[in-house]
């Protein structure tokens, strides 16, 4: 299946954010590339003739059949089938990063052509959030350059001969429902809480403390070491079945200290193992305790 599946990348993000720019370096990497593919007419594109190279399709909100949901269901219904790969990329960046751009073009943002760039820019996250929450793939262009783009590009879709298998390990709180695109969940519920510690609540599970806390529940180890090995069994097929990407989540109460310690934890092994890993933590995001736009 690997090798006659069809690969079709969406790619999507604020105006601004490199778009353009990771498009073409997906053209250079041998995808046939849209731009502004209106969603309406993926189906057409998708029932005519096979698909001899894969597909990169730009979409974002300028398109006039634009709806946040339609390219979500659009992308699920795609990963759903196995003749195809699909996969979700969405560039993101800091508000303040997208203001400093418009005003160096001196260009209007598409949503707010008459007003103060930073209308159209907030009006467009807003639309983005539910995008950019099911991506799999998350780039930060914030502080990079197009060249750096185009790198972060090559390095995730450059073909090195044996199919290169992406992962992404977050952590959510059960009580806002499971994170969209999963592949594998873990309840981290039943360990230590360090909520409970008064000197640890404000803190998440980054921090040593937090982390060191958590680790000495006599169940962890076990837990760590067990998931660590299911993880590392699992990816060598998963890759040669040709999976692009792997979703793991780890999920706790609050979604700020077990939950965070773990996909910490996991994702720093994976990476010295040398998969190529990304981390997000979504409630961490959502209280603005890590950056976001």
């Amino acid at each position: 299946m690997a090798e006659e599946a069809a690969r079709v990348v969406f790619v999507s993000g604020p105006s601004g954010a490199g778009r353009s720019t990771a498009i073409r370096a997906l053209e250079d990497l041998g995808f046939e590339a849209i731009d502004n593919l209106p969603l309406s007419l993926l189906p057409r594109l998708l029932e005519g003739p096979p698909i001899t190279r894969p597909l990169a399709l730009g979409t974002d909100p300028r398109n006039r059949d634009f709806s946040a949901q339609a390219l979500i269901a659009a992308v699920d219904r795609l990963a759903a089938d196995p003749e195809i790969l699909a996969d979700l990329v969405f560039l993101d960046c800091a508000a303040e990063v997208l203001e400093r751009r418009y005003s160096e073009t001196r260009r209007r943002h598409p949503l707010a052509p008459e007003d103060q760039p930073m209308l159209g820019i907030r009006l467009e996250q807003d639309l983005l959030a539910p995008v950019r929450a099911r991506a799999g793939i998350l780039i930060d262009t914030s502080e990079m350059t197009p060249h750096d783009l185009r790198a972060e590009i090559n390095r995730w879709f450059a073909s090195g001969g044996q199919q290169k298998l992406a992962l992404s390990v977050q952590s959510f709180s059960y009580k806002r429902g499971l994170p969209t695109g999963a592949d594998l969940v873990f309840d981290c519920r039943f360990l230590r809480n360090p909520y409970w510690r008064d000197d640890l609540r404000a803190l998440d599970g980054r921090d040593p403390a937090v982390a060191a806390y958590i680790a000495d529940d006599p169940r962890f180890p076990a837990f760590a070491d067990q998931v660590t090995q299911l993880i590392e069994t699992l990816l060598p097929a998963y890759r040669d079945e040709g999976k692009s990407h792997l979703n793991v989540a780890f999920g706790c109460t609050g979604g700020q200290h077990r939950s965070v310690a773990m996909a910490e934890n996991l994702a720093a092994h994976l990476a010295r193992a040398g998969w190529q890993v990304s981390k997000r933590h979504r409630e961490l995001e959502r209280r603005g305790v890590i950056q976001t736009p």
